[in-house]
């Protein structure tokens, strides 16, 4: 479903066989209940004079419909439309996923997509159904729930935390998005059973995806990169620290068959719906597996199901690994980078942040180590992204992104199109120079020339090849790192 228009024969046959796979890509609205849902939602399939198609949760919201309580389509995993479209509608979106509105309004927004305010709340009205006040709203909206169901704060303090700018705003936007108060949202999530008891300042959510997932893959990625003293991998289970809007955030992950489990230490409520998008962002889970495979499926028989491109958990810090493992094996390139977060790194409640720009650029000469190009070349990129000259946000495009990447000294096309693949969560981004992907596209006989028809998901070949290429290694993963209790 890649058109901005929805198609109302598909829509309905997805919603009539309960299809999973589209959760999140649209929602039904129906007129006789005033009641939007995800199109896998259990309830009686409504008519076809009864219902309608919307695009995103805020437009349903928008037209005065509520969220059906029984499916939760404010829960459902995002669309993968916002990374297979380079649009200014999806830009914006990725961008309001990270919480930009929440802190600097439609102005931030704007100019962080250079468009006004005037000319971005148009495009988003008529692309998405509604403006970005709405599409801001629908985003406290759900995070107001998930505080009111998963912790035990007092509600009051939900309010502030989801972003409402008063106790009497965020009554009113409940009771309008879910048709109850706050209170009975909490009552009937203690019913359940889905609302335990928590730490002050962490929660456990239950993050969903569109199935398959390669747990085997995503292992591997997290457990091979993993830089001692940043992050750690064990059990199963992957933790770090990442910076917040309002301060930072340690995060616990653990895959499982039908969610990943995320247990967050957050020191400022606010920044849940951010932290979130970040997770799900570093992992890939928004994306539409069984579409990609499909289209991947001539690859080679027997294809892994369910592969995933990792993302990011923060722009400046993905830049900087890079650069420093440039032309040296996974396990040195980790070894240099604990070596700067020992050094350089801001120390948390328990945990270590990945060094700010600034610091590396001021100091970072003092610790890194190698040839001097690119040790001069990290500390130029450091100065660009903390001067900003070089901005580094997921609502860039990806020709943007890598002509700036390819400006600086030190910079390849394989590190550009690396750091945009994961940054830019962009699909479509073949590393044909990477000596892992051209192995493995040796070994399948695939000639990375002529790769047009797999278009747009090459970054999902990538990782394929990848994989291929690394075999056993990769086969074990799930059974060595990833046992879940």
């Amino acid at each position: 479903m890649n058109d901005t228009a929805l198609d109302f024969e598909r829509c309905y046959r997805a919603v009539s066989t309960r299809d999973a796979r589209f959760d999140g890509q649209f929602f039904t609205a129906v007129r006789t209940t005033g009641i939007y849902c995800r199109p896998s939602c259990p309830a009686i399939t409504p008519k076809r004079a009864n219902v309608s198609f919307l695009p995103t949760a805020a437009a349903a919201q928008q037209a005065g419909y509520r969220a059906c309580r029984r499916c939760l389509p404010d829960a459902a995993p995002g669309s993968p439309h916002w990374n297979t479209r380079a649009d200014l509608a999806a830009r914006a979106m990725r961008l309001i996923g990270d919480g930009v509105l929440e802190r600097g309004g439609v102005p931030e927004l704007a100019a962080g997509l250079g468009y006004s305010p005037r000319q971005l709340t148009r495009v988003l009205t008529a692309e998405l159904g509604a403006g970005p006040l709405a599409l801001a709203r629908a985003h406290r909206a759900h995070t107001a729930r998930l505080l009111i169901q998963t912790t035990a704060m007092p509600i009051s303090d939900v309010a502030f935390a989801a972003g409402f700018a008063s106790i009497r705003q965020f009554n009113d936007t409940v009771r309008e998005v879910f048709g109850v108060s706050p209170t009975v949202l909490r009552t009937e999530a203690r019913r359940r059973g889905t609302a335990p008891d928590t730490a002050a300042g962490t929660l456990t959510l239950r993050l969903p995806f569109r199935p398959p997932l390669d747990r085997a893959w995503l292992a591997w990625f997290l457990a091979a990169h993993t830089v001692p003293g940043l992050e750690s991998w064990a059990d199963g289970v992957h933790t770090r620290a990442l910076r917040t809007p309002h301060g930072h955030a340690v995060v616990r992950l653990t895959l499982l068959d039908d969610h990943v489990r995320a247990e967050l230490a957050l020191r400022d409520m606010r920044d849940l719906a951010p932290t979130v998008a970040r997770v799900r962002h570093l992992l890939d889970l928004d994306a539409d597996p069984v579409g990609i495979d499909e289209a991947l499926g001539a690859v080679r028989p027997g294809l892994t199901p369910g592969i995933r491109v990792p993302g990011c958990a923060d722009g400046a810090e993905l830049l900087l690994r890079t650069m420093i493992g440039q032309q040296i094996s996974v396990a040195a390139a980790a070894t240099h980078t604990a070596r700067l977060v020992a050094a350089l790194g801001e120390r948390v409640e328990g945990a270590v942040l990945f060094p700010e720009p600034a610091v590396v650029a001021e100091r970072g000469a003092e610790v890194l180590t190698g040839p001097g190009r690119r040790v001069a070349a990290v500390l130029a990129a450091a100065e660009a992204v903390a001067s900003g000259a070089l901005v580094l946000h997921a609502g860039r495009t990806a020709a943007e992104l890598r002509r700036d990447l390819l400006a600086l000294p030190g910079i390849g096309p394989w590190t550009a199109d690396y750091v945009s693949m994961r940054l830019l969560a962009d699909p479509d981004i073949l590393l044909g120079t990477d000596l892992i992907v051209r192995r493995g596209a040796e070994l399948l006989g695939i000639d990375l020339a002529d790769t047009a028809r797999w278009s747009p998901w090459r970054s999902y070949l990538s990782m394929h090849l990848w994989r291929v290429a690394l075999g056993d290694r990769v086969a074990a993963s799930l059974d060595s790192k990833v046992q879940v209790q």
